[in-house]
């Protein structure tokens, strides 16, 4: 699967890749220096947090862990393998609200809506790298799934059709990395009154063309 983040060499995802296992003594933390692939990527969310995408490299991350860039690729083949599993890592952080489609109209979808979407931009606030990374990798690590999952349970208890979910699903992605990113960041109150109309557009739309 090629990626934005691509310099013309097509690649895998590491999340479909199929990768031997490491050494015994490293799958079980006892590698060299205490290695093991949870350290690593906590290390490189710190890394990308304090210098950010652009300076991040092999070497930079091994100088931080104290190792020889030699012996990160024990457990990752390429940098970008590192990447993805560092977004997958900071999505992870998310609080997701909890139950199906039941629960969410139950409860009132566009609350649970208000909180992802909240939820999310402080996201973007603690971890500015995660909006560039998310459009240049394919998001289908476990925890961008479970986000994904989240917000289509919310959809579907929105009562659209079918076409007009997926239509919802791809407004609120743009309005999460658009209005809700740091790029272009905007105050809170506008951000909540932007959010307010989505809703309410996502709302006139189901009443105008309801699901079956």
């Amino acid at each position: 699967m090629a990626t934005a983040a691509d310099t013309g060499n097509t690649r895998t995802s590491v999340w479909l890749s199929v990768r031997p296992a490491a050494p015994a003594r490293r799958r079980s933390g006892g590698g060299a220096f205490g290695l093991d692939l949870e350290r690593i990527t906590g290390a490189t969310v710190r890394l990308l947090d304090t210098e950010g995408p652009a300076q991040f490299s092999m070497r930079r991350l091994a100088a931080d862990l104290g190792v020889a860039a030699m012996s990160l690729y024990w457990y990752v083949d390429t940098k970008h393998d590192l990447l993805e599993l560092a977004l997958d890592r900071a999505l992870g952080e998310l609080r997701l609200p909890p139950g199906g489609p039941a629960a969410a109209a139950r409860e009132g979808w566009p609350g649970r809506l208000r909180l992802l979407a909240c939820g999310y931009r402080r996201l973007l606030a603690d971890h500015p790298w995660v909006g560039p990374l998310a459009a240049a990798y394919p998001n289908i690590g476990p925890h961008a799934r479970a986000f994904d999952a989240a917000l289509q349970r919310l959809l579907d208890a929105t009562g659209l059709a079918d076409s007009g979910r997926t239509g919802a699903h791809l407004a609120v992605w743009q309005f999460l990395h658009g209005c809700g990113g740091t790029a272009r960041r905007v105050p809170d109150g506008d951000f909540g009154l932007a959010l307010d109309v989505l809703i309410a557009g996502i709302e006139a739309k189901a009443a105008a063309d309801p699901a079956p």
